[in-house]
């Protein structure tokens, strides 16, 4: 194999995803793009955005997309961790207990409204999502592989909500906003849904084996030295700027390098550049990081502050 060529992996299913995905939301290649990174980097997403503008469609499709299991869990405040990851269930025939696992033992697990539930809840995805694992009653299950969370929420609403803690955002690789689509697409939208949703017609094109491939080849893009200390720059500088109370993890840095790879892999190279990691950076490190009350209550927003840092930190030749 030459030395830039790319590893062996089905490539083309990748292709097939986007175009199912372009069906159900048009408009959006840029937010595709990401969320196909976030595929390939095996990393979990959490989709941030007003109601209506298909959030959770977005998840439905690309969770048809992989022929996985699949299952959906509505996150509300009465919900408990044991709904999450499952528990023990007394048989009175024999009186014995039987095992039954919860939706999290699945390869795709869409967390609807996830900030709805109450932190207890939340917590109980803090360990599946890290370790790919689950420990009920005393008993450590793992989860089958792949494993990926797609959680979606509304900012804008306050009650009945509990914002996600510092060290659950951390776990999710990426933060995607869907944002309002243009006049026109809009316009698209509305005779593409006059009989049917196009997500009914979106099938799976990939399977657990195909995507762990994909996986592989893109952790083995080549990244310099020279690439990695950029990343670890940029990291470092969100824990030094003035503004930030707290900055991102060495998770973070983790995550923007296998994201930085995807994002090779999905261009055709078997090499990083520095404009992999810029491009990707916002969506992986702005929501991790927590804003002093100063700067907050003067309306700073997170991704500019990453943008600042983008503009400011030397980017390797």
């Amino acid at each position: 194999m030459a030395e830039d060529a790319l590893p062996e992996a089905p490539r083309e299913a990748i292709a097939a995803v986007r175009r199912q995905l372009e069906s159900v939301i048009l408009g959006k290649s840029p937010v595709l793009d990401r969320l196909l990174i976030a595929l390939l980097a095996d990393a979990h997403v959490l989709m941030e955005d007003v109601p209506g503008v298909g959030k959770t469609t977005l998840a439905k499709a690309l969770a048809r997309c992989f022929a996985g299991e699949f299952r959906r869990l509505q996150f509300t405040p009465d919900l408990l961790p044991t709904d999450v990851v499952g528990s023990s269930v007394y048989d009175p025939r024999d009186g014995s207990f039987t095992f039954k696992p919860g939706p999290v033992f699945a390869n795709v697990l869409l967390a609807d409204e996830i900030n709805r539930a109450s932190p207890r809840t939340q917590s109980s995805l803090l360990e599946a999502m890290s370790e790919r694992q689950a420990s009920i009653e005393g008993v450590t299950r793992p989860l089958p592989r792949p494993f990926l969370v797609l959680a979606t929420q509304n900012p804008i609403e306050l009650h009945g909500t509990y914002p996600l803690p510092e060290a659950q955002l951390d776990r999710f690789g990426l933060r995607l906003e869907l944002g309002y689509p243009a006049r026109e697409h809009e316009i698209d939208m509305l005779y593409a849904q006059a009989d049917h949703h196009p997500v009914d017609d979106v099938r799976p094109v990939l399977d657990p084996p195909s995507l762990l491939a994909l996986q592989r080849a893109a952790r083995a893009v080549r990244v310099e030295r020279r690439v990695g200390g950029y990343v670890v720059d940029l990291v470092e500088a969100t824990r030094a700027h003035p503004t930030a109370r707290m900055g991102a993890s060495p998770r973070a840095s983790t995550t923007l390098f296998r994201c930085a790879q995807a994002r090779a892999y999905l261009d055709g190279r078997a090499y990083v550049l520095p404009e992999d990691v810029k491009e990707i950076a916002i969506e992986v490190l702005a929501h991790r990081l927590m804003l002093d009350p100063k700067a907050r209550h003067s309306g700073v927003r997170k991704e500019d502050l990453v943008r600042e840092i983008l503009g400011a930190t030397p980017v390797p030749v």
